[in-house]
C-alpha cells in the first residue's frame, strides 16, 4: 500500500526541521533530540492515581511510575518497556502514552525506567525489565494490582524487552505472565531482513539508526547471538504466553517482528499479528498526529481485555 498521509506528513515535517541522522549524533544530542518526540503523542490524559516509587533491581533501585485507572480493585497489571534502542526514552517521555494506556485498557500500568545503554550495556535493560516484572508479580497486591493477572508490553527496544522477559520466566518458572504485547519489536541485530532493504531509509527509523543501537547496546558481536540480546535466535518458542504482535508496513523492523510472531505461533504459542499498512516505526506512540495509533491502542487494550476476561467498554 501507499504511505499513509499522516504518517507522510510527520516524515515531511521531520525532513522540514532538518538536522543530522541520529547515527551521526552523539548520545546525548540523540536523546535531547528524542525528547522532540513526545509532542507526537496525544495530550496527557487524566488517570484516577499516578504514583512514582523505586523497586528493587539488580544493578539498584529501579524507579517505575505507577498509573492506577478508575475500576474496582485488584485489577490487572501491565508492565511498559519504553522504545529508544535501549539507548534513548524515559518514564517522562513515555508518560502521555502510559496514561492512555490505562484508561484505554483498565489495568494498572508500570512504566519501567531500565537502565539505558550505552552506559550500562546488555543485559543491564534485560536484568531491569525481568527484576520489575518478579516484584511486580509478588507485590502487585498491595498498589491494588492482582497477581493472577499480569502481561507485559512494550515497543520497538521494548518490544524486545517484553519477548525476552517472557523467555526468562518461561525458562526460569516464575513469575507467571498471562499475557504479551510486542509492538514492532526489535529481535535480531542481523539488520538483515528484506524489510531492512525496503524500508532501511526515508522512514523514520533508518537501518543506520539501528546499527547505532545495536552498538551502543551490546558490548561485543558475540552479544549479537545471545537469545536474551536477539530473542528471534531461541532455540525454544514453546510455552510462551499468548501475543498479539504489531508491525507496520514501512518499518526496517517489519519482518524480524513478524517472524518471531510466527515462530512462536508454530510452536503452539496462540498469536495474533497485526502489520498495520501504510504506516511506519513508532506510529503507535504518535497517535496525537497518526490517528491510526489510536486505533492500535484500541485493538491492544481490546486484547488485553479478553486476555483478562474484563468486560469494562473501551474508552474511545
Amino acid at each position: 500500500m501507499a504511505l499513509d498521509p499522516q504518517a507522510k506528513a510527520v516524515l515531511d515535517q521531520m525532513e522540514k526541521a532538518g538536522g543530522p541522522p541520529i547515527n551521526e549524533l552523539t548520545v546525548d544530542e540523540a536523546r535531547q533530540a528524542s525528547a522532540a518526540l513526545a509532542a507526537m503523542q496525544d495530550s496527557p490524559e487524566p488517570v484516577a492515581g499516578v504514583e512514582d516509587r523505586t523497586l528493587p533491581g539488580p544493578g539498584g533501585d529501579i524507579p517505575v511510575r505507577i498509573y492506577t485507572p478508575a475500576g474496582k480493585e485488584p485489577l490487572p497489571v501491565l508492565l511498559y518497556f519504553h522504545g529508544g534502542g535501549w539507548v534513548l526514552g524515559d518514564i517522562e517521555a513515555s508518560d502521555p502514552l502510559c496514561r492512555t494506556l490505562a484508561n484505554n485498557t483498565g489495568c494498572i500500568i508500570i512504566s519501567v525506567d531500565y537502565r539505558l545503554a550505552p552506559e550500562h550495556p546488555f543485559p543491564a535493560a534485560v536484568d531491569d525489565a525481568y527484576y520489575a516484572t518478579q516484584w511486580v508479580a509478588a507485590n502487585s497486591a498491595g498498589f491494588g494490582g492482582d497477581p493472577s493477572r499480569i502481561a507485559v508490553c512494550g515497543d520497538s527496544a521494548g518490544g524486545n524487552l517484553t519477548a525476552v522477559v517472557c523467555q526468562i520466566a518461561r525458562d526460569r518458572g516464575e513469575p507467571v505472565i498471562r499475557f504479551q504485547l510486542l509492538i514492532y519489536p526489535a529481535t535480531d541485530a542481523a539488520c538483515d531482513t528484506p524489510s531492512y532493504g525496503e524500508n532501511g531509509d526515508g522512514y523514520f527509523l533508518t537501518k543506520a539508526a539501528m546499527q547505532w543501537f545495536w552498538r551502543h547496546y551490546l558490548k561485543n558481536n558475540a552479544d549479537r547471538n545471545h537469545p536474551h540480546a536477539s530473542p528471534l535466535r531461541a532455540s525454544n518458542f514453546s510455552g510462551l504466553p499468548p501475543a498479539l504482535v504489531i508491525t507496520a508496513e514501512f518499518d526496517p523492523l517489519r519482518d524480524e517482528g513478524e517472524q518471531y510472531a510466527e515462530r512462536m505461533r508454530a510452536a503452539g504459542t496462540p498469536v495474533q499479528l497485526t502489520r498495520y499498512d501504510g504506516m511506519i516505526h513508532g506510529f503507535f506512540a504518535m497517535s496525537g498526529v497518526i490517528d491510526r495509533g489510536k486505533t492500535a491502542i484500541r485493538q491492544s487494550a481490546e486484547a488485553l481485555r479478553t486476555a483478562f476476561h474484563m468486560s469494562m467498554p473501551v474508552p474511545k
